[in-house]
């Protein structure tokens, strides 16, 4: 039933995002496409905080991956995008778990210093490469839009049907992945690893495969973001980008794949917004670049002086229940584990 309820919610958001890209400026449908990019990047990186308690401030350099990998594929083989797609989303997975395994030791900071590292070194790689990644100037990626849609069909309208596709494609498995058994292992290990591994948990498994779904997650966002802007280069992929991921995540709100879209939604719209409101004042130049950014350092101050739980917890206190459910992770990950166990076995 959960998997029809998050099917049927997925066809209602398709619907109403397709009415509004048609009413929408060509720019507002190019927005829309950025933001569903990164709304699957953010939801992987929430995933893998949130749910595993694991720290990453890296997922910029498997959104490279994505990119790359999605560009080679374009330009060298001509796959259909679908087909790209999917293969960006398998390459970034297996650098995941190559980097998870060779991570599964480390906790805390140590995690945060090595996805650090990833995230300052991978992208000197494209430099180095110049020949296979471009160099400095990237690579170039071309989307078409479909014959049967005629040829005064908006492109911008196209990627933004094409990446809220594959977003909420993303966030149904996602969602599902979240309240299997595998999401409540999850919970159960970011609670108490210790308690966790004494249930029965295999703890090392738990956190690769939770790295392994946020590369995978990153690795598509990358892609479609490459085929939202039509070129893939190092600039694009530096600390930076890591960062952005990790403050939209903590402020939309850790393990909820809503907060990923308010965190997505500020990552895009405030700095374009700020922008303009410097560039009417008469600011141009170096103080027009620097006020939007310091205007949403502000912004996330504020936010989390406010709403220590993100936008999408404070969401759930305004509107959600009055009581939060009882028992902690760990404990609600037992009980629904033996009651599984226990219809399994009625069934037999």
């Amino acid at each position: 039933m959960t998997l029809v309820r998050h099917l049927a919610a997925a066809v209602g958001v398709a619907v109403v995002l397709g009415v509004i890209s048609v009413m929408l400026s060509a720019y507002r449908d190019y927005q829309m496409a950025e933001v569903a990019a990164y709304v699957v990047a953010v939801a992987g990186l929430s995933v893998l905080i949130g749910l595993s308690g694991q720290i990453s401030i890296g997922n910029g350099a498997f959104m490279a991956v994505g990119g790359y990998a999605s560009a080679l594929l374009l330009l060298h083989l001509g796959w259909p995008l679908g087909v790209v797609f999917l293969a960006s989303v398998v390459i970034a997975a297996a650098a995941g778990a190559v980097f998870g395994i060779a991570a599964a030791r480390l906790r805390g900071p140590y995690l945060a210093g090595a996805t650090l590292m990833l995230a300052v070194a991978l992208p000197s790689i494209a430099i180095q490469y110049a020949g296979v990644f471009g160099g400095d100037q990237g690579l170039s990626v071309t989307i078409t839009t479909p014959a049967f849609l005629g040829a005064t069909f908006p492109p911008t309208r196209w990627l933004a049907w094409v990446t809220c596709a594959a977003a909420l494609i993303a966030l149904i498995l996602l969602a599902n992945l979240g309240h299997s058994r595998i999401g409540r292992s999850w919970r159960a290990l970011r609670d108490d690893e210790v308690a966790a591994a004494l249930a029965g948990l295999n703890v090392a498994r738990l956190q690769v495969l939770a790295f392994v779904i946020s590369a995978a997650c990153a690795g598509l966002g990358g892609a479609l973001l490459a085929a939202v802007t039509g070129i893939v280069a190092p600039g694009a992929y530096t600390l930076t980008l890591s960062i952005a991921l990790l403050t939209a995540t903590v402020v939309g709100g850790l393990g909820t794949l809503p907060g990923a879209l308010w965190g997505s939604l500020l990552l895009v719209l405030v700095p374009s917004f700020l922008t303009n409101v410097a560039a009417s004042y008469g600011l141009s130049g170096a103080a027009s670049s620097s006020v939007p950014i310091a205007v949403y350092g502000v912004v996330l101050i504020v936010v989390m002086l406010v709403f220590p739980a993100g936008i999408q917890g404070a969401l759930r206190r305004l509107f959600g229940p009055a009581s939060p459910a009882s028992g902690t992770p760990l404990s609600v990950w037992r009980r629904q584990t033996s009651a599984s166990e226990h219809q399994e076995e009625g069934t037999r």
